[in-house]
């Protein structure tokens, strides 16, 4: 039996920070946004299309999210699709310990 030989890193806790993503805090954001519109489609039932029609987006757009993929939109655009399928989105700002602050999604 062979031994596993390469080094093992430990993550940062971010993907897209370990990746070299230039944004990473603004794409792990997008990934928990586009996550939630997956699973709220996927209990509401809906077909892609019916989503698509209820987003104001055609098919394709909705697939791409649908296999986690946010494309173009941004933040504010996915959490515009959030409150459009019938999600209540928080934001809240406060103080950090750090010097540079952090964003975080918690999904209910």
């Amino acid at each position: 039996m062979k031994k596993n030989t390469s080094p093992i890193t430990e993550g940062s806790g971010n993907v897209f920070a370990d990746l070299g993503f230039a944004n990473p805090e603004q794409e792990r954001l997008k990934a928990h946004l586009t996550l939630q519109i997956y699973r709220t489609i996927m209990q509401r039932g809906l077909t892609q299309t019916q989503a698509g029609a209820i987003l104001g987006i055609k098919q394709p757009h909705v697939s791409g999210l649908m296999r986690g993929r946010s494309g173009n939109f941004s933040v504010g655009r996915l959490m515009e699709f959030l409150t459009t399928l019938g999600q209540d989105v928080e934001i809240a700002v406060r103080p950090s310990r750090k010097a540079h602050g952090e964003m975080s999604v918690t999904l209910g």
